[in-house]
């Protein structure tokens, strides 16, 4: 049976991505270091909460990037899992349903789940799809941390089909023409 993936192409962006995720999250954790004047190293000299116990205390002006590279830190690497599951993701049209595998995630989507095809982000070159689902595929995923991370990524009820997967549309008319919807 034919599985479809990302092109060479989508594999670039999704690459180019993955490093400007990076980037953004290595500036978080250095930023945050700064702002709070704080130490990562274990040293028996520096004090390792910084300006939080110095006498000026911790002041708006620092509290706010602070808290804004805090959340960089926690976006970032889960943006990173998921342009890496977009990577991974291989779709293969099934006698019983399309599967879906990517990294640890392994599902089968019966056709008669696909409830809709839509499409996402029109105005682009190269739109995405995503396939609503009339139940949740997602117990399928053994692992709970692996299980939760995809539903946080796409939903329970949503299965991407990722805009640089190479022949998307032939994969798109394959499950158009197994679940009877049209165009």
């Amino acid at each position: 049976m034919k599985s479809y993936q990302l092109s060479a192409g989508g594999r670039r962006n999704a690459l180019l991505l993955m490093i400007g995720a990076g980037l953004i999250w290595a500036f978080a954790v250095w930023t945050f270091q700064s702002t709070l004047n704080i130490s990562y190293a274990p040293d028996v000299n520096a004090d390792p909460l910084g300006v939080l116990w110095s006498e000026e205390g911790l002041s708006v002006n620092k509290a706010v990037p602070a808290l804004f590279m805090l959340v960089l830190m926690i976006a970032a690497p889960l943006t990173m899992w998921n342009i890496s599951m977009e990577w991974m993701a291989r779709y293969t049209p099934t006698n019983d349903g399309l599967r879906y595998e990517s990294m640890m995630v392994s599902m089968v989507v019966p056709w008669s789940s696909i409830s809709e095809i839509r499409a996402v982000d029109t105005d682009s070159d190269e739109p995405s799809h995503e396939l609503r689902l009339k139940s949740d595929p997602t117990p399928q995923i053994a692992n709970p941390l692996w299980r939760m991370l995809h539903a946080q990524a796409y939903g329970r009820m949503v299965l991407p089909i990722h805009a640089g997967v190479d022949q998307r549309d032939d994969l798109l008319d394959e499950i158009r023409r197994r679940t009877n919807l049209n165009a």
